[in-house]
């Protein structure tokens, strides 16, 4: 594994040993950040289940000014210390060992607001939408933020719930992305909402890419 662009392109990152833990190969990463980015100016991003931490250390590289990397796994944290200091990004980042929903009430009381969020959690685990429902109950989420979910491509979530909505799918073989956006039904939020949009180069129009 590597960090594929942006300030810290090329370092190789360190995988999380032992079997527990399913990083995102390259060429989904590449593909999951040319679909949201591909790179920033700016912003937040949360990346929950973090494994070796790959996603939010490829989303710093990109331009994002902070992440938040959150897992329960010990030896998953001391991977993700790791890779941020070798790839030098490690003054932007805050890492916490703790299970995801715990976490999202301690980034609440902190009045936490993430512009994007990686969801890659674990393929036995199918409650990505939940978490996401929760996400936006705590306000953790800013209006027009981006949430990545990567699961297994054999279940199935809704294209809408919520204020929630799929603008991009992508299959990877066993792998499936959805790209969801969140907006407040608010008037004065609808310009915010397009504004974020532009930003992370998302089109309005949803699709859906199949690859081998």
């Amino acid at each position: 594994m590597r960090v594929v662009s942006g300030s810290a392109k090329g370092r190789p990152l360190k995988a999380v040993p032992g079997t527990g833990t399913r990083p995102t190969t390259d060429k989904v990463k590449e593909a999951l950040f040319s679909m949201i980015g591909p790179y920033f100016d700016g912003g937040v991003a949360l990346d929950l289940f973090a494994g070796s931490g790959g996603l939010g250390i490829e989303a710093l590289s990109r331009g994002m000014d902070k992440a938040v990397f959150i897992d329960m796994e010990s030896k998953s944290i001391d991977v993700i210390k790791e890779n941020l200091r070798k790839t030098g990004l490690e003054e932007q980042a805050e890492v916490f060992r703790n299970d995801a929903g715990r976490a999202l009430k301690a980034l609440a009381k902190r009045g936490a607001l993430f512009d994007a969020v990686f969801l890659d959690p674990p393929y036995r685990l199918k409650h990505g939408d939940e978490l996401m429902s929760r996400m936006a109950e705590l306000d953790l989420l800013r209006s027009g933020a981006v949430i990545v979910l990567e699961y297994e491509s054999g279940h199935k979530y809704l294209e809408s719930f919520g204020p929630f909505e799929q603008v991009r799918k992508a299959v990877y073989g066993e792998t499936t992305l959805s790209i969801y956006r969140f907006a407040v039904e608010q008037p004065d939020d609808a310009e915010h909402t397009e504004a974020g949009m532009e930003k992370y180069g998302i089109a309005e129009s949803g699709g859906e890419d199949h690859h081998d």
